[in-house]
Parts: structure tokens; sequence; C-alpha cells
């Protein structure tokens, strides 16, 4: 897949990957607070899974009237681990931005993000759980579940972020492409990246955010999958240094036991 040159002739600072599902007219604010809130140059990629989408006319009128965004149709697979893949893939960016369609992100902090990634570090965390960070809404069980882990990652594994499992992160875009992503479904990706991070020692940073439930539609995301998936991450973050070829032979590892268990 050949990423594509700003419209100015120019290169794109940041790539933002928004995967969605039948959003409709609902993504529509969503878009808006990107393009306002982002001051670098940008571009969005708004991925979906197939061409029935209803997401996908909006998407294309839309970027008749602004040039930075990309309607993406995924050929990965269906679900959002396929569809963040996919733009990955697809972006032109140096630093690579993954948010939500739902409007629960704060696309103002995507410059803050970017910056830490320009910095030096390969994973730059929003963070729900340092201090000025907040989650409203949202199933408690859910949240119970995340900070508890985001908790212990940094004090225990020293991921350099209390909110590892959350998908707004930005990544050196160099990185993700060495490191490779091996999550097949659900929201794990972040976790992934934040734990190979981790065991490569590379650096990781995070800002604090406030992440709002979205008001909008409904969530897909399926808790009972969710918890063992997340484990295998989870106890991968932990460890001594491995080197580029030991992360990526235990992650593929990894990932099968997730998509051949179907859990």
């Amino acid at each position: 897949m050949t990423p594509t040159a700003a419209p100015d002739g120019g290169h794109w600072l940041i790539s933002i990957v928004v995967p969605a599902y039948n959003e409709a007219e609902a993504v529509l604010p969503v878009l808006d607070r990107l393009f306002d809130g982002v001051e670098s140059a940008c571009e969005v990629l708004v991925v979906v899974d197939f061409e029935e989408d209803t997401t996908l006319p909006v998407l294309r009128e839309y970027s008749q009237r602004e040039p930075r965004l990309r309607a993406l149709v995924s050929t990965y697979g269906r679900g959002p681990a396929n569809a963040i893949r996919f733009g990955i893939d697809a972006a032109a960016g140096q630093v690579v931005v993954v948010t939500m369609a739902d409007g629960s992100d704060d696309p103002r902090q995507i410059d803050a993000l970017a910056r830490l990634v320009e910095r030096g570090v390969v994973v730059a965390a929003a963070s729900r759980y340092t201090a000025g960070g907040q989650q409203v809404g949202g199933p408690l069980f859910k949240s119970l579940l995340s900070r508890s882990a985001g908790r212990s990652l940094k004090m225990l594994a020293r991921v350099g972020t209390h909110d590892a499992t959350n998908s707004f992160k930005a990544y050196s875009t160099e990185f993700v492409r060495e490191v490779g992503i091996d999550s097949r479904s659900g929201f794990e990706i972040g976790l992934e990246l934040t734990a190979k991070a981790r065991r490569l020692r590379r650096p990781v940073a995070e800002i604090s955010t406030i992440w709002l439930d979205r008001t909008v539609g409904e969530s897909n995301f399926d808790l009972k999958q969710w918890i063992p998936r997340y484990l295998r991450w989870y106890r991968f973050a932990f460890g001594p240094q491995l080197t580029l070829e030991q992360v990526r032979r235990e992650s593929a590892r990894i990932a099968s036991l997730n998509n051949s268990t179907g859990k």
C-alpha cells in the first residue's frame, strides 16, 4: 500500500487513524473537532470494514471539501484491530495517532502526543489514570479492570504509562512497522505495542486526558472477549529485555493463542 503525499506536495507530519463501524452522520462532529483541533500538518484516515458501511457516503461527501480526509475500506478483515492495521499501513505520516470515531477522545491533545514522538518516544499515551486524567461514563467494571491493569503495569512492569490499555495513543510509524501488529481483533493494539516497547526497552511517555463515554450510538466492545486477550499481552509486558527477533516470535505466539481460541 503506497501512502499519499500531502495536497500541497509536501509531507504529512501526523497520520490520524480512525476505525469506524456504521457511524453514519454521527461521525461528522468527530471529524469537525479533529480538523479544528489539530494544528500540525495531518491526514485523517477513517477506515471501515466494507463498502456498505453507513459511514462511507458521509466520509466521501466530507472529503470533497476537506482534502486531508481519506475514506478507506479495509481489505484485512473485519474488526477494529484490522481497520487500525490497514490504516497504519496506509499512513504517510512520521507519527501515527489512533483515535476512536465515537468522540470519546480529545483531538486537541493529538499535537502534544505527536510532539512526544518527535522527541524520541515510540509510544505516547493519553492517560485517564495519571494526575489530571479522568474517565467520565462507561461501564464501571470495565473501568476498574482497565485502571487496575494500567496502574500495575506502570508500577510493576514500568511500561511508562498508567493507561496501557487506552487506544488513544501516538506511535512512531517506523517503530510500528518495525515490530509489526499481531492483534487481529478488538482493541488490543494499544496494549500490544506498549508491551513490545517495554520488552525492547524503548521509551514510552504519557500525558493526562479526560475520556468521555460516547453519547450517540452504542459501543461494540465485548468485555468477555476482552479479558483473556488482554491478559496475554499484560503478562508479556513483564520480563527482561528482548531482541527484536525475540519480540516478534513471542508476540506471534500470543496472537496465535488469541486468534485460535476465539477469546
